[in-house]
C-alpha cells in the first residue's frame, strides 16, 4: 500500500489532505499546476479543512469547485463522498446516504477495466453507503455495500493500492461487525486497518485507525486496552488540531466510565465545531 507521490504541484494538499501535517493552518491556496485540475486541488483543500472541523470553509471550497469548468464526474463523485463523510460525523446518515448515492450515480457501479481513479470514488461511495446504512440500523444494506466494496479492492489488489479506500473498508467493517455483536471479527478487521496504516505517511488516517482498534477493544471487554487506546487518540488529536476525531475519542472515554475526563472536551469539542459549522450527534 502506497500513498499518492507527494510532488511539487500538490505537496501542501496532500501533506495536510492525508500526510503528516493535518493541523496546519491557515491552509495555503492550492494552486493547480500540470497534470492537476482547479477542482482536485480545491477538494484536496476541502479535506484538509473537514478533518479539522473546519465546515463551512470546506464546503466552500466544494461549491466553488462544483462550478469549475474542468470538474469531471470523477471529482463530482469525490466531492459527493466527502460531504456525506461530514454529515455522517454530524449524526446525518439519511442525508449522508443521498450524497454517496450520487457519487455512485456520477462512476456508476463499473466494469472490469475501469481506471484505479474511477475505483478509488466507487470504493468512497460504496463504503459511505455502508457507513450511512450502518447509521440507520440497516445492517444487511451495509453488508450488501461493504462485499461489493470488497469486490472491486480484490479487482484492484494489484498495481493499485488503493490505501485510503483499503483502510475506509476495514473501519467500517469493524464498526459493523461491532454493531451486530461480534467483536472478536471487529477486532480482526481493526488491527487488519493498522497494519495497513502502518504504511501511510498520513497522520490523520492512522490516528482513527487507532480510534477503530480501542472501540474494537471495548466490544470483546478489553475495557483496559480500549481506555488506553482512546487516551493516545486523544492526546494526538489535541496536538494536532484534529477536532472531529478528538470529540470521538472523547466520546469514547465517557463511554468507558472517564465522564469526568471527558465530558468537558465533549462540550469544548461541540462548541468549536458548532462555531466551524457543523454540530455533532449526542451533544
Amino acid at each position: 500500500m502506497k500513498v499518492r507521490p507527494q510532488n511539487s504541484r500538490a505537496a501542501d494538499g496532500q501533506s495536510i489532505a492525508w500526510g503528516a501535517t493535518p493541523g496546519r493552518f491557515p491552509i495555503p491556496t492550492v494552486t493547480p499546476t500540470e497534470g492537476e485540475s482547479s477542482a482536485e486541488a480545491r477538494w484536496l483543500r476541502a479535506v484538509a479543512l473537514g478533518g479539522q472541523g473546519r465546515y463551512s470553509l470546506a464546503l466552500a471550497e466544494l461549491n466553488v469547485a462544483e462550478r469549475g469548468a474542468d470538474v469531471t464526474r470523477v471529482e463530482r463523485s469525490l466531492m459527493a463522498s466527502t460531504t456525506a463523510s461530514w454529515l455522517r460525523q454530524m449524526g446525518e446518515h439519511q442525508k449522508a446516504a443521498r450524497f454517496d448515492g450520487a457519487a455512485i450515480a456520477w462512476v456508476g457501479m463499473g466494469t472490469a477495466g475501469d481506471s484505479p481513479l474511477v475505483a478509488e470514488a466507487r470504493c468512497d461511495a460504496l463504503t459511505g453507503l455502508g457507513a450511512d446504512a450502518l447509521g440507520t440500523g440497516s445492517f444487511g444494506a451495509a453488508e450488501v455495500a461493504l462485499s461489493r466494496c470488497e469486490s472491486l479492492l480484490r479487482e484492484h489488489r494489484h498495481g493499485c493500492g488503493l490505501w485510503r479506500q483499503r483502510l475506509r473498508f476495514h473501519w467500517v467493517r469493524a464498526e459493523l461487525s461491532m454493531f451486530s455483536g461480534d467483536g472478536p471479527s471487529a477486532v480482526r478487521h481493526a488491527l487488519t486497518a493498522r497494519e495497513l496504516a502502518t504504511e501511510t505517511i498520513s497522520l490523520r488516517h492512522v490516528t482513527k485507525t487507532e480510534l477503530i482498534v480501542a472501540a474494537a477493544h471495548s466490544s470483546v471487554g478489553n475495557v483496559e486496552g480500549s481506555r488506553e487506546g482512546a487516551y493516545r487518540v486523544l492526546d494526538a488529536c489535541s496536538e494536532h488540531g484534529l477536532v472531529p476525531l478528538r470529540w470521538a475519542a472523547a466520546m469514547l472515554l465517557s463511554g468507558l466510565g472517564e465522564v469526568t475526563v471527558a465530558a468537558p472536551i465533549v462540550d469544548e469539542c461541540a462548541a468549536l465545531l458548532k462555531q466551524r459549522g457543523g454540530f455533532l450527534a449526542g451533544t
